[in-house]
């Protein structure tokens, strides 16, 4: 598993390395060969803006997501995106389905798998969709698109119900934890990191409590 893991961390390198580099070429390529640079201090304003708004994320979701998601899942994940609406449904799905833990070896490989095979689905409906997608939503009833809101909080639930079946305490306790930090009055970038810091703490303080009894 560690050679697994080894090759993981080389090839996902490798192809996120050239994954930003091809995201850079077209704006290079407007910027300097066609002409159209907007000038180095309107590029570094509208970074620092948009970084006040979501950097925390940046930092957060590799934390969030890496013991569901594992070395290679996180290479994946990040590669092909829709990791909250799309990956994690998709390792929870496949875990639940061969019957294995997250955070072990065995749900480590079963999740890269569905990722992948998940990944290759989305890009297969996404491409007709993309390009016939305009034409498509006008023919979607305003009553349907009305529901669209509301899919990625229902996948969440959906995430949250299958993990809480494994852990019904954990589940209650993150379910308590994230409205109470979320009826707060905190800014909106602390709370994803107050939520993840508290059941950590509460998490690791419960297993330690359940090896010395069982120690005991």
């Amino acid at each position: 598993m560690q050679e697994f893991r080894a090759a993981s961390h080389k090839w996902g390198r490798i192809t996120l390395g050239l994954a930003i580099l091809i995201s850079f070429a077209m704006p290079l390529y407007i910027s300097f060969v066609m002409g159209f640079h907007p000038g180095f201090s309107l590029i570094l304003n509208s970074f620092l803006a948009y970084a006040a708004v979501v950097a925390i994320v940046w930092f957060l979701e590799p934390i969030m997501y890496f013991p569901v998601l594992g070395v290679s899942g996180t290479y994946v994940a990040f590669f092909t995106g829709n990791i909250s609406n799309m990956c994690l449904p998709a390792v929870a799905s496949c875990q639940e389905a061969v019957g294995v833990k997250a955070g072990t070896d065995e749900g480590e490989i079963i999740g890269t798998l569905g990722i992948s095979a998940a990944s290759l689905v989305n890009k297969i409906i996404l491409i007709p969709v993309i390009l016939a997608g305009l034409w498509l939503l006008t023919i979607i009833p305003e009553s349907v698109q009305e529901v669209f809101p509301f899919v990625l909080p229902a996948i969440f639930g959906a995430v949250l119900a299958q993990f809480a079946g494994k852990f019904p305490v954990y589940g209650v306790l993150a379910l308590g934890v994230g409205i109470l930090v979320n009826m707060s009055a905190l800014p909106l970038f602390s709370k994803n990191i107050l939520c993840i810091v508290i059941l950590i703490v509460i998490m690791l303080t419960v297993n330690k409590m359940k090896n010395k009894e069982a120690a005991a």
